[in-house]
């Protein structure tokens, strides 16, 4: 059994793209007002020192760009990009609503430095109103921090700090192709907090060729020790067209093991738990409702959001859309005009349905018995039977720990 696992939703897909959508799409999206949700926006920054074995975000080195592209006329092209979109939204019959959340992510943030993270936020309140208690929160690998970057972050109005962790044990962590020190992390989560920041995630990932129930028990360690209040984990996925997929293909290292994928869950889980972190998504755990990421509950509980960025994906009033990817081109994109979308899509009542569903149910508030359709409901007594849902006092769907594990499943049973 494979722990479900959606990792933060439109944000870091990677679809291919037909260059007749993006020629349809160049200078006209078909959006004509926000929904009721909250909006928030994504910042993408495409920049990675080196490349980590595992990962198909959209991300290049500075050896793979060459003299294309720089952080420069990315910052460059953001606030145009920024500015474009503002316009295009003060065309809508609603008001632009403060921005509820920013999140800057990647690729590596951090390696803007400090001043280059604080251009990035004075570019977003250029051009969009923040609402006075917006969340903004930057990812950030362990290396590329120091207590002088956080104090800087922190004086130009981040509120939240996400450190990619992954694990404590170096065996693993050159499996992944990270470059980091195993006690590297929680030392920049102890800097974090001691610049002031409340709010500071370390991210996990587990079922790495190679780890055992030893280096989980030591990365939990590790994560508890850091004192922060929020953590995510994900099982190990091999993606397609990635260097572990490759080693895993020539029989280099194994795939990961689903049953073994389980234990490590529910081993998590019972840490996490008995340490005041409580599930709230399947995959993210959060010591208090303050300490939850919001901007992620924006993209499950269906609110709209600005993608900016190369790759970025957006979701405004039912229409979804995606930038070009390579950041030379999409420089070059916005310097001609209008928004850099590579395609677009119209989400039909369908479409909506079906990512209603498959979203709210990973949250442990649940899904409303009176959301689902005829269908739907007809699955929920069988669901209960076999242990995977609960159905609340408040008529709410909830999963149970064994249904966490099997959640597509559920998520799958509800659709059909």
């Amino acid at each position: 059994m494979r722990p479900g696992g959606c990792r933060t939703v439109g944000t870091r897909e990677t679809e291919q793209v037909n260059p007749a959508a993006e020629a349809a799409t160049v200078d006209q999206l078909p959006l004509r007002d926000f929904g009721t949700g909250a909006f928030g926006i994504y910042v993408h920054v495409p920049f990675c020192a080196t490349r980590c074995g595992y990962c198909d975000f959209n991300t290049y080195t500075a050896g793979e760009l060459g003299t294309s592209a720089s952080p420069q006329s990315w910052l460059d092209a953001l606030r145009g990009e920024l500015a474009t979109a503002a316009e295009r939204f003060a065309t809508f019959p609603t008001a632009t609503p403060p921005v509820s959340t920013i999140f800057v992510g990647g690729g590596t943030p951090s390696l803007l430095g400090g001043d280059g993270l604080a251009d990035v936020l004075a570019a977003v309140r250029a051009n969009f109103t923040l609402a006075a208690d917006a969340e903004v929160t930057t990812e950030s690998n362990p290396e590329s921090t120091s207590p002088e970057f956080f104090a800087r972050i922190r004086d130009a109005g981040y509120t939240r700090v996400s450190l990619g962790m992954q694990s404590a044990a170096q065996h693993v962590l050159k499996t992944l192709d990270r470059t980091h020190t195993p006690g590297r992390a929680v030392a920049a989560a102890k800097e974090a907090r001691a610049a002031g920041f409340d709010h500071v995630n370390l991210d996990l990932i587990y079922g790495t060729p190679g780890e055992t129930d030893a280096d989980l028990d030591a990365s939990l360690d590790a994560v508890l020790a850091a004192g922060v209040d929020h953590v995510s984990a994900y099982s190990l996925i091999v993606e397609d067209g990635t260097a572990l997929a490759r080693k895993v293909k020539r029989g280099e290292l194994p795939a990961p093991d689903d049953d073994v994928l389980a234990n490590r869950y529910e081993r998590i889980d019972a840490r996490l738990e008995a340490a005041g972190l409580s599930w709230y998504e399947v995959s993210n755990w959060a010591a208090s409702d303050s300490a939850r990421c919001r901007h992620n509950l924006g993209y499950w509980d269906g609110g709209d959001w600005l993608g900016a960025g190369p790759g970025a994906h957006s979701h405004v009033g039912g229409v979804r859309w995606w930038n070009v990817k390579h950041p030379a081109r999409y420089a070059d994109r916005v310097a001609e005009g209008g928004l850099p979308a590579a395609g677009s899509e119209t989400l039909t009542d369908d479409e909506r349905y079906l990512e209603h569903v498959m979203l709210t149910v990973r949250l442990r508030t649940g899904l409303a018995l009176a959301d689902l359709a005829p269908t739907g409901r007809a699955a929920v007594d069988r669901l209960v039977a076999e242990g995977l849902i609960e159905v609340t006092g408040n008529d709410r769907l909830v999963l149970t720990d064994r249904g966490r594990l099997l959640a597509d499943g559920v998520v799958r049973d509800l659709l059909d």
